[in-house]
């Protein structure tokens, strides 16, 4: 049993909490009062200021995954201040902002976890909803709520002068095309990546793909795209992806791309983009698994691959280099009262490109 539910199981005192909750699969969020575990010796307590809205927030309340146990408190782009330590933290004082994510424990003993890859971690247990995957754990609930507390090795440090409401998304967002950009070694200056699709992952992964020194194209099937990439976002070009001249011209001149898109579309032309040992990087989960091109895979020796978000020490890396190049999300500030129809809108992809909530203003017991 690890110390996070070790923790949550024999805690005797509480705190009393409160925040907004789904109770069935309408998706509609309501107040709700909850509680969280005392503060333990490697804990901190967070007073949350922030919260992001991704996507996946958006799949849970409304049960989109079938695997929902409500009440559900969503949000996993967590950003606030340090409110109590325990006595044995060393990573944080009081008055520091700091940083969840995806991840509040895992095993801490495992290959993965001894490697940094907490997030691969079979133990691995959610912000939110934890006890979707794993029913012998007691349910977390997330950062739509006034306070968080947790093991200070599953908290990032956000440095001072970071804006903490364009912060927040890159505790999910950032990290999700961070991590496979290293691991899969589209990282260096001068290589030529794609980014598909240019919404809330898509817009961050062009910002880091370019401070790292590549030729970024956008890759899109909305040409009202085009201007926001190469304008304001600074891409080198864009290319409207249903558009078969196009696509054609552009075969075989990218060294990788990242696939940011979760709809059901096909990787065949994907593919054929990549020049020889090229990596298609898929971050999305569609509802129907896509044909594999097998013909262009073996013909050009190329990959396909996938990744899920990133373990503590690379989110810590990649706020510090977005803190570096003043990488920040686009977001739309709102309070909680609007959320709902936050998520209305952002089942329409009605937003840019990232919804935040200002807990610390709007949420009230």
């Amino acid at each position: 049993m690890s110390k996070f539910e070790s923790s949550q199981v024999n805690n005797e005192e509480q705190q009393d909490t409160y925040g907004w909750a789904a109770y069935d699969s309408s998706g509609i969020l309501s107040p709700f009062k909850f509680s969280r575990r005392a503060n333990g010796e490697n804990d901190i307590t967070i007073k949350i200021l922030y919260t992001g809205i991704c996507h996946t927030d958006l799949h849970f309340v409304r049960n989109d995954f079938g695997i929902t146990n409500y009440p559900v408190v969503p949000g996993h782009e967590i950003v606030g201040e340090v409110t109590t330590i325990g006595p044995n933290v060393t990573k944080f004082k009081t008055g520091d902002k700091a940083g969840v994510g995806c991840w509040v424990g895992s095993c801490r003993a495992c290959e993965n976890c001894t490697q940094d890859l907490e997030n691969y971690c079979p133990k691995a247990i959610m912000c939110y909803n934890a006890n979707a995957f794993q029913p012998n754990l007691p349910t977390t609930y997330g950062g739509y709520s006034n306070k968080i507390v947790i093991d200070q090795h599953f908290a990032v440090k956000i440095p001072s002068k970071m804006p903490l409401e364009s912060t927040a998304p890159l505790l999910c967002a950032g990290i999700t095309v961070y991590s496979p950009m290293m691991y899969y070694g589209l990282n260096r200056a001068g290589l030529h990546v794609g980014v598909v699709g240019l919404g809330g992952l898509g817009h961050v992964a062009v910002k880091f793909a370019k401070a790292l020194g590549l030729k970024v194209t956008v890759i899109s099937t909305s040409v009202s795209k085009k201007e926001e990439s190469l304008t304001r976002l600074d891409a080198d070009s864009f290319l409207l992806s249903p558009d078969p001249r196009q696509m054609e011209d552009a075969k075989g001149t990218m060294d990788g791309i990242i696939d940011t898109v979760s709809a059901d579309h096909s990787l065949i032309p994907l593919v054929d983009l990549l020049k020889v040992n090229g990596k298609l990087v898929c971050l999305g989960a569609p509802k129907t698994n896509p044909e594999l091109p097998m013909f262009s895979l073996l013909m050009g020796r190329k990959l396909i691959g996938g990744s899920g978000a990133g373990g503590m020490k690379e989110t810590q890396e990649m706020i510090d280099f977005a803190a570096k190049h003043k990488i920040t999300a686009d977001v739309e500030v709102i309070p909680m009262d609007y959320v709902n129809e936050a998520m209305d809108r952002l089942a329409k992809g009605n937003v840019k490109y990232r919804f935040v909530i200002d807990i610390a203003n709007t949420l009230t017991a």
